[in-house]
């Protein structure tokens, strides 16, 4: 364990130090350097300022693996997110660290089973994970108790509040043991979170991590908009016009990383996959052919990718676009270093522009929009190296090779004819335009609803009718069926609100409205196009 040095200088057991290699982890992120001595050798709570994507789930489940007691027969910490998604991922990735210490984890939310859970509660939990809507459900059902909880975790904290979790967060830490200890993690620190941290926390350090800076004068940022469909064949294209791709595919998940990487090697690209499931030695087996460049192209998780320090990388490819300007940051800054230029290349769908254009904006930089190599681009680059290996094979050639089979081909046929045959048969369809896949080429159109996307509605309650943001999509997901999951960016004005869902789902909800009962007035519509 010798590269786990620093990790093992913070007092951790030899069991979650074997985790932690296992996970291919090397040394602290700098949430983690400065949280878990802390969460290990006092007593006070926590106030943590950072992103996603900076190590903050390893910085508080490692030390709570640690301070946990086996067969507890209770619920020992509890850990509130704001959407299912993170809970899934929270859990997942305090699975992971546990080792071989028998602790039990378990995500609960919306959307999911109620029955499932009750069951996996009544067996018996150690760590739940969970979003506060449900979390309140099984507190009022008395299937949930945490009247002995030690930790409780308020992981991104004010996404909670954006979301309109405030009043049931509050609920919940009053149900909690008053002698636990409280995590409070949050990118931003608004003053009803402070507020909040007054109120339910005892003594507590705040620990703020800087945000990573870009420096981008080397690397050129472009992004492209694509059908998920077409990203593969997208893919293909930008490392076939390139004479020399050595670069970093960033995917979202474990199964998208081995996938992608299957296909590359299908095609005879040059590729591996790097996730949390590959074993230690596999990883660095992995990396030390990347960084040899026995392979050009590796496709890798974020959590992989950790440590991976390659100075001549030309290019970082977000197959997925990243979960904020943070992660962005992170990512790309693997390329364009030690003087050399990179290109840092984003696919995203027509429905994921905004969110691009906040990473561009919380990120401070500049990211152009680019055109997707055509078929006649990677022709033209394909034929320009074919030439330039020909010519240099003919250079080097001081006798001639094959003499006899080379006239018994001119007897009979003009040499021109004689080579574009040659070539037919070495490159197969490499050079032929129909041998490639279409690819939709998409013109951003600013209104309101976007097929391929979302379509934003008008809605006439505000909050004159006592309407939150929260009350809002409780509303939409009763009277229509949806799940609260499409539901996105909701907004609050005095007498109206908007609020984005995907196009699919959008007249399903609008019908819903007009179905309802005589005497209410809610209307919903179409928003008007913003210019």
């Amino acid at each position: 364990m010798e590269k786990l040095i620093k990790f093992k200088q913070l007092g951790l057991s030899e069991n979650t130090l074997k985790a932690l290699k296992a996970k291919g982890f090397e040394e602290p992120s700098p949430i983690q350097m400065a949280t878990i001595p802390i969460l290990l050798n006092e007593t006070m709570d926590i106030i943590g300022q950072a992103q996603t994507g900076t190590g903050k789930t390893a910085a508080f489940g490692i030390p709570m693996i640690e301070k946990l007691s086996r067969n507890a027969r209770h619920i020992q910490a509890i850990i509130l997110t704001p959407t299912r998604e993170l809970a899934i991922q929270v859990s997942e990735e305090i699975n992971s660290l546990k080792g071989d210490k028998d602790l039990r984890v378990v995500p609960i939310y919306g959307g999911q089973s109620i029955e499932q859970q009750f069951k996996k509660l009544a067996r018996g939990v150690d760590i739940v994970v969970g979003t506060p809507g449900r979390i309140i459900d099984h507190l009022a059902r008395r299937t949930l108790k945490l009247e002995r909880v030690s930790f409780m975790v308020l992981d991104e904290a004010d996404e909670m509040l954006n979301m309109g979790f405030i009043d049931d967060m509050k609920e919940i830490m009053e149900q909690t043991n008053p002698d636990k200890r409280t995590l409070l993690f949050s990118a931003t620190m608004p003053p009803k979170i402070l507020s909040l941290a007054k109120t339910y926390m005892k003594e507590y350090k705040v620990i703020e991590i800087q945000k990573e800076r870009l420096n981008n004068n080397l690397t050129e940022q472009i992004y492209f908009e694509v059908k998920s469909s077409d990203k593969f064949e997208a893919l293909c294209r930008i490392i076939d016009v390139e004479a020399e791709f050595y670069g970093l595919i960033f995917c979202r998940t474990k199964i998208d990383t081995d996938n992608i990487a299957k296909m590359l090697i299908s095609r005879g690209y040059e590729a591996e996959a790097l996730h949390g499931d590959i074993s230690q030695n596999q990883r660095e087996r992995i990396l030390e052919k990347f960084r040899n460049q026995k392979i050009n192209i590796l496709v890798a998780t974020d959590v992989a990718a950790r440590g991976i320090d390659v100075n001549k990388m030309t290019h970082v490819i977000n197959y997925s676009l990243p979960q904020d300007p943070e992660s962005y940051v992170h990512r790309i800054g693997r390329t364009g270093r030690a003087g050399n230029k990179g290109t840092a290349i984003t696919f995203i769908t027509p429905s994921e522009y905004k969110k691009l254009v906040v990473i561009q904006k919380e990120a401070k930089t500049s990211i152009r929009r680019a055109e997707i190599p055509k078929v006649k681009d990677i022709i033209k680059a394909r034929t320009s190296r074919i030439t330039d290996k020909i010519m240099e094979i003919i250079d080097q050639d001081e006798g001639t090779s094959h003499a006899e089979l080379i006239d018994k081909m001119l007897e009979t046929h003009d040499a021109k004819k004689v080579i574009s045959a040659l070539l037919k048969y070495s490159f197969k369809d490499e050079l032929e335009e129909q041998s490639y896949a279409h690819i939709d080429e998409f013109t951003r159109e600013k209104n309101a609803l976007n097929k391929e996307g979302s379509a934003r509605l008008f809605i006439t309650l505000g909050r004159k009718d006592g309407t939150t943001k929260r009350s809002l999509v409780d509303i939409i997901k009763r009277t229509s069926n949806i799940d609260d999951r499409s539901i996105n960016e909701v907004s609050i004005f005095d007498k109206f609100s908007f609020v984005t869902v995907p196009f699919e789902k959008a007249e399903q909800i609008i019908h819903s409205f007009k179905d309802q009962p005589k005497g209410r007035k809610t209307i919903v519509t179409r928003a008007k196009p913003r210019n």
